[in-house]
C-alpha cells in the first residue's frame, strides 16, 4: 500500500458491530433466557485527525460501542478495523501491543484514578507497563512534561487524587492517556461529570491536543452543545443502532431522521422569550427494552412519520446527501 492510500484510508472502521449480553436465570443451574442487544449492527468510520461525536440518550449503546473498540468487551459479531487490523480477532499479546496506540479518557475522574497512588505514579504507570521508558528519571521528566501540557504544574506529581478538584483530576486522566503517545483516544463522556465552566476548559484542552499531536477522537457524549463545538462529524445512536451520520454543521442545521429532529428540538434555547414561544412535541411512548427491541425500524413505535413498511423492514443507512447518511425508509 502506498503512503497516499494509507493516508486516505480511515484510521478506524467499524463494520456490523454487535454486542449482545446474555440474560440468565436460576442459581444452581443457570440458563440463558434472552439477551440484551446493547449494540446491534453499527457501522461507521473515523478519519485520521478528526473527532467523531457519538450521541444519543442513556442506554442507547454509546459506551458499549466504545468499550468494544477498546476491547474491554469482546464483541458478539462484526469487525473493528484499526489501521487495517481487526481488533476483534487479536489475541492478548497482539492486543497489548496495539493498546499503546489506542487510549481512553473515562467519564468519572473520581473513580478512574487509583486513590492510593500519587499523580506522578498514575501517569508513569502506562510507561512502566509497556516498557516505554525504563529509566525512572526520564519517566519523571516525562510526567512533568505531560502535566505541563495538560495545564498542571510539576508539583501536582506529588499529590493524591483526593487533594485535587474534579477538573484537575480529569486533566490527570488526559495526561495518563497521552503518556504512550497514542494516535486514537476514546473519550467516554469525558466532561459530563464536570461543572459547566470546567467543561469548557477541558473541551478546549482536548481540541488543542488534537491539533498539537495529530490525535483522532471518538467523543461519546449526550451534551449536544459540547459535541457541536468539538466534533467534525456526528453519529446519532438509538437503541443500539446508528440512525444518522453527517458533518456536524449539516446535522445540527438540517437533521433528517425523526429521532435526530426530536433530540435537537429538546435542547433549550438560552433566550427566555424565544423558549416561551417554542413548541416541542416529544416522541410518544417510552424507549423499548434492548432485550426485546421492535422489529423493522427500532424507532417506528414512537415515530410520527412511520408507515407499514417500518414495522417489518429494517432500514439500511443511505447517503441521501453528500456525506449525510440516514437509516429511514421515509427520508429521501
Amino acid at each position: 500500500m502506498t503512503a497516499a492510500e494509507s493516508a486516505a484510508r480511515p484510521l478506524l472502521e467499524v463494520k456490523g458491530l454487535r454486542m449482545h449480553f446474555p440474560v440468565t436465570e436460576g442459581i444452581m443451574r443457570r440458563r440463558t433466557v434472552g439477551e440484551v442487544k446493547a449494540v446491534d449492527g453499527v457501522d461507521f468510520a473515523i478519519r485520521r485527525g478528526e473527532t467523531l461525536g457519538l450521541v444519543g440518550e442513556s442506554g442507547c449503546g454509546k459506551t458499549t460501542t466504545g468499550r468494544c473498540i477498546l476491547r474491554l468487551e469482546h464483541p458478539t459479531a462484526g469487525e473493528i478495523l484499526y489501521d487495517g487490523i481487526d481488533l476483534a480477532r487479536l489475541r492478548r499479546k497482539e492486543l497489548t501491543a496495539m493498546r499503546r496506540r489506542i487510549q481512553v479518557i473515562f467519564q468519572d475522574p473520581y473513580s478512574s484514578l487509583n486513590p492510593r497512588m500519587k499523580v506522578g505514579e498514575i501517569i508513569a504507570e502506562p510507561m512502566k507497563v509497556h516498557g516505554v521508558e525504563p529509566d525512572a528519571a526520564k519517566r519523571a521528566a516525562r510526567v512533568r512534561e505531560l502535566l505541563g501540557v495538560c495545564g498542571l504544574g510539576p508539583g501536582f506529581a506529588e499529590r493524591y487524587p483526593h487533594e485535587m478538584s474534579g477538573g484537575q483530576r480529569q486533566r490527570v486522566g488526559i495526561a495518563r492517556a497521552l503518556a504512550l503517545n497514542p494516535e486514537f483516544i476514546v473519550c467516554d463522556e469525558a466532561v459530563s461529570a464536570l461543572d459547566v465552566s470546567i467543561q469548557a476548559q477541558v473541551v478546549n484542552l482536548l481540541e488543542d491536543l488534537r491539533e498539537r499531536f495529530g490525535l483522532t477522537y471518538l467523543f461519546i457524549a449526550h451534551d449536544l452543545s459540547v459535541v457541536r463545538h468539538l466534533c467534525q462529524r456526528v453519529a446519532v445512536m438509538y437503541l443500539g443502532r446508528i440512525v444518522e451520520l453527517a458533518d456536524g454543521d449539516e446535522l445540527f442545521d438540517n437533521p433528517l431522521h425523526p429521532y435526530t429532529q426530536a433530540l435537537l428540538s429538546a435542547v433549550p434555547v438560552p433566550d427566555p422569550s424565544v423558549e416561551a414561544r417554542r413548541t416541542f412535541q416529544p416522541p410518544g411512548g417510552e424507549v423499548p427494552s434492548p432485550i426485546n427491541p421492535p422489529s423493522g425500524c427500532v424507532f417506528h413505535p414512537r415515530c410520527p412519520i412511520a408507515v407499514e413498511s417500518c414495522r417489518h423492514a429494517r432500514p439500511e443507512s443511505r447517503e441521501v446527501r453528500p456525506g449525510h447518511w440516514v437509516a429511514c425508509h421515509e427520508v429521501h
